[in-house]
């Protein structure tokens, strides 16, 4: 099974985890609507203490609610986890992730998907070992060269495009342009109560949207560095 260019771009250009601690162990998401960045409080009153809604309503409220994100992002320095991608074709494909920072993820695709997606911290390698190919990706040419940084700020590093919110949801949207390629756009949805991350929505400059949901999140486990290893050259075939 191959992947579509939106699959890739979800999965090396925009990858994106936070948690606190370990997550308890949830049902595989799928995904939601976001909310709209003109969202008004559903109550007609307005409360004492703003509500999210009330806090995108002004720059300043929304530059608060992307600090606050990079934050949780920014203590990130190992994550283990499942995810659930669907494409734009409706297709579901499911797998595991390992992070450590800085710069490494590994993504490993259920059967019957050959595929593997490595970073070691220079380079992405997309490894399909039915086809036994290895397309290569500098890490520096990828969204990923600060996203998998100990340091996250997405207000000054990144350009941000959208932010929205209600009671439920906190959504965040970069844009990332590259030269050859051409425009991307990355949609982060967030539970508003602790925002953990629950999805990320991809488009890629044709249109195309891949949706990819993260759960069973866990911050102890430490990966084995040798996960992300990525052998260069013909003689050796794979990464172990």
């Amino acid at each position: 099974m191959g992947m579509t260019r939106a699959g890739v771009a979800a999965v090396i250009g925009f990858f994106i985890l936070t948690a606190q601690g370990v997550a308890p162990a949830q049902t595989v998401p799928m995904p939601k609507p976001a909310p709209k960045a003109s969202a008004a409080p559903a109550a007609a009153a307005k409360p004492a203490t703003p509500s999210l809604a009330d806090t995108i309503s002004t720059e300043a409220g929304q530059h608060a609610l992307v600090d606050r994100v990079s934050l949780y992002l920014s203590t990130i320095q190992t994550l283990v986890g499942n995810f659930v991608q669907v494409g734009p074709d409706g297709r579901k494909t499911e797998g595991k992730f390992y992070i450590a920072k800085p710069g490494r993820i590994r993504f490993e695709y259920d059967p019957p998907s050959p595929i593997e997606v490595v970073a070691d911290g220079s380079q992405v390698v997309i490894h399909d070992r039915k086809l036994d190919t290895k397309d290569l990706y500098p890490l520096s040419q990828t969204p990923l060269r600060f996203l998998l940084a100990d340091r996250i700020d997405l207000w000054n590093d990144t350009k941000v495009v959208a932010v929205g919110a209600d009671e439920k949801f906190v959504t965040v949207t970069i844009e990332e342009r590259q030269f050859v390629i051409g425009t991307s756009r990355l949609m982060m949805m967030f539970n508003a109560k602790d925002f953990q991350l629950l999805q990320w929505t991809v488009t890629d400059p044709q249109g195309y949207e891949t949706t990819v949901g993260v759960y069973n999140l866990d911050m102890k486990q430490k990966p084995d560095l040798n996960m992300f290893r990525i052998v260069y050259g013909r003689a050796e075939q794979n990464y172990q």
